[in-house]
């Protein structure tokens, strides 16, 4: 591959448009800008050798399918802000409405005095549940709608405890850190501080391992001190697993008859992102809380906590007793919420992200198998690639797919999987474009298989 610094051509197709990559990522800006990040910014992750190149780029805009960085690169965004972007970038109906709500209201008085538009998004997010009359806790970030709907359990039935399950990830906020599974050395630092009452049960990826998550499930609850079960209905960041079809029908029955809330973080795979507006209730089953987050804001952070209005009065009590901040609820994510759920709705997009996601899936799946052990798996547009066969990896694929002009991001416990969570808008024609560059990747970093092994 050569790379020069000549601008990439315009686009002709505004945010839809093929990768144009032209100077090797990152480039001289993103390095310069990356240098004053270094020294601002406080370090995060495992600690890297100094003297080594970068390998991250800097984002200097973005619209639809596409961002630039820094040095003018054109990429498609299959990553979408960890799947927060579910309608791209600067979608115009989303853009539309923050500007008109930033010249009526950028700020209330939180549950003081509320604005409109916290209460008009309120009113919609309870018809995600039609027939049970929902109530909603609403916040800034996916953890803060974990932290209160473990307050809630811990409310409605006087238990401290929480089951969680391997690999699973809740947020970094000090209650779903106590849940969380996908790295011990998250917890570790502050394990003296987290709730001690948490207990954690596999994830099963088949119906082999449904047993054995089941019979861990049932010896935790058995032990009365559990008051909440708090479930992805996907397995995001810990590696896009998709469940037996059993695991979350067994899971409810199992928490009710112990007494227990069901939790769904729905967080990444609600409001169409895995194929249907609630995973869980696709699968079949009425949590008793349901949280959403990334894109429930449409770019802009807004989290939500929902339950049945009776569930949710525990939080009524002689003594005040609440869960909010400054910013929770604000009018401006509020308005870009409500934008957001009438893009969906009129787009039908969540439908778009079942039909499309299982073709690209598919083709994928057919790419990737002429890598030994290379699986594709996932649900609408989340979908997961395990590297883990590949030298390198998931960062290694990440990192060639960049150079190809392709966002992604990476999950499980040894980020041996590559994550693909691209806008529910993207058009097919880049879907198919990245097809081919994921075979040419693998192809540089492992060899194919004959016809035999197809």
């Amino acid at each position: 591959m050569s790379w020069s610094e000549v601008p990439p051509p315009p686009a002709t197709n505004p945010g839809n448009d093929l990768p144009c990559v032209q100077v090797r990522p990152p480039g001289p800006e993103s390095r310069t800008w990356l240098t004053r990040l270094a020294h601002c910014q406080a370090p995060m992750g495992p600690r890297r050798d100094p003297t080594a190149p970068p390998s991250t780029i800097v984002l200097a805009s973005g619209q639809g399918s596409n961002v630039l960085d820094v040095d003018s690169n054109r990429y498609v965004d299959l990553a979408a802000g960890f799947g927060a972007l579910l309608v791209g970038h600067g979608n115009e109906q989303v853009l539309r409405a923050v500007e008109l709500q930033s010249g009526r209201l950028l700020q209330a008085l939180g549950d003081v005095y509320p604005s409109d538009a916290k209460i008009g998004l309120l009113t919609r997010l309870g018809e995600l549940l039609p027939g049970r009359h929902t109530q909603c806790i609403l916040g800034q970030s996916g953890s803060d709608a974990i932290s209160a709907a473990l307050k809630t359990a811990a409310l409605a039935t006087g238990r401290p405890g929480v089951l969680a399950f391997e690999g699973a990830y809740h947020g970094l906020g000090y209650g779903p850190l106590s849940a969380l599974g996908l790295r011990a050395s998250y917890r570790a630092p502050f394990s003296p501080q987290l709730n001690p009452h948490a207990r954690f049960a596999p994830y099963p990826a088949t119906d082999a391992h449904l047993d054995e998550a089941l019979t861990a499930v049932e010896a935790a609850l058995r032990e009365g001190t559990i008051g909440a079960v708090l479930v992805e209905p996907l397995l995001g960041r810990g590696g896009v697993i998709v469940p037996p079809s059993r695991f979350l029908p067994e899971l409810a029955r199992l928490a009710r008859a112990h007494g227990a809330l069901l939790i769904a973080d729905e967080v990444w795979t609600g409001l169409g992102r895995s194929g249907s507006w609630l995973a869980s209730i696709e699968a079949g089953i009425t949590p008793d809380l349901i949280c959403l987050g990334k894109g429930l804001g449409g770019g802009l952070p807004l989290s939500a906590c929902l339950g049945a209005a009776e569930l949710m009065g525990e939080w009524s009590r002689a003594e005040e007793v609440v869960h909010t901040s400054t910013f929770a609820g604000a009018p401006l994510a509020c308005a870009a919420a409500l934008a957001l759920l009438d893009v969906l709705h009129r787009q039908r997009l969540v439908e778009r992200a079942a039909e499309v996601g299982a073709r690209w899936r598919a083709a994928l799946q057919e790419e990737a198998q002429r890598a030994a052990g290379v699986e594709v798996r996932g649900a609408g547009f989340m979908i997961g690639i395990d590297a883990a066969p590949l030298e390198g990896g998931a960062v290694a694929l990440q990192r060639r797919l960049l150079e190809r002009g392709y966002l992604t991001s990476t999950g499980g416990g040894a980020r041996e999987v590559l994550v693909l969570t691209p806008p529910l808008t993207i058009a097919e024609p880049l879907l198919d474009a990245f097809t081919d560059a994921l075979g040419a990747a693998l192809t540089e970093l492992a060899p194919r298989q004959g016809p035999a092994g197809r």
